[in-house]
């Protein structure tokens, strides 16, 4: 086996390497560990922001919309962390009502009697246009 003239530690654990010159890590799992924390450390990406809210409010409209359609106050979906500022697409019915959506899951923010709150539905065929 070679050895390094410079002595050079691996970059996870700082263990002597041993072999090839440009070596970097001793193996595979130091390696891997390495880039691993070097992604913890970064700040999340734009797009796994978006990504991560928008799986949390399908979630949560999924979990309040078992039969189809359903109503719930605002603040209770947002005290879960749901966001409407973080929809997928919108669907526009024949009163002009814009449903916005997580994928299959819409909602449509209301205000009835004084209180805020949200409509939630699921998509259906009809809303494909033609």
């Amino acid at each position: 086996m070679l050895t390094n003239k410079k002595n050079k530690t691996c970059k996870a654990c700082d263990k002597i390497l041993i072999g090839r010159s440009d070596k970097k890590f001793c193996n595979a799992n130091c390696k891997s560990a390495y880039h691993y924390g070097k992604y913890l450390e970064e700040t999340p990406k734009f797009y796994y922001k978006v990504d991560r809210q928008l799986k949390k409010n399908r979630r949560i409209l999924k979990s309040f919309n078992k039969a189809g359609k359903a109503t719930v106050r605002c603040h209770i979906l947002l005290e879960m962390g749901f966001n409407p500022n973080f929809f997928t697409h919108f669907w526009k019915n024949k009163k002009n009502d814009v449903y916005l959506f997580v994928y299959e899951y819409g909602f449509l923010k209301k205000v009835e009697k004084g209180t805020e709150k949200y409509i939630l539905v699921k998509w259906q065929d009809y809303m494909f246009k033609k």
